[in-house]
């Protein structure tokens, strides 16, 4: 196996080509998108405001968390390059918080 190959290998871009790759692209959109939903969430009129306190903390984390991965995409701090077992084992949790919330929706909405 090369070294290359052992260790993830991928480069990763940094600065304003963060601009310039697919992937990456999509942090305009969560931007624009993020902001439509904190704009529909604060106009909304719910019966319990705890739930929407709720999905605005949820909405404003997500924010945070794409702003600040944006800010260390452009400057730099990931050294150029990906480790692939982290992002594995990033996905493997995402999936099981969906996983989580899924079944405790259903389980909800049966009782």
């Amino acid at each position: 196996m090369a070294p290359a190959a052992a260790s993830g290998g991928s480069t990763l871009p940094s600065g304003f080509a963060v601009f310039t790759t697919f992937p990456d692209l999509l942090f305009i959109l969560e931007f624009v998108f993020g902001g439509l939903v904190w704009i529909l969430i604060a106009s909304s009129l719910v019966p319990i405001p705890l739930v929407q306190g709720w999905v605005m903390f949820v909405s404003v984390f997500c924010f945070v968390a794409t702003t600040a991965l944006l800010i260390l995409y452009i400057v730099g701090a990931h050294g150029g390059e990906t480790s692939w077992v982290t992002l594995v084992f990033s996905y493997v949790a995402t999936l099981l918080y969906v996983v989580h919330a899924v079944f405790s929706l259903i389980r909800w909405k049966s009782s």
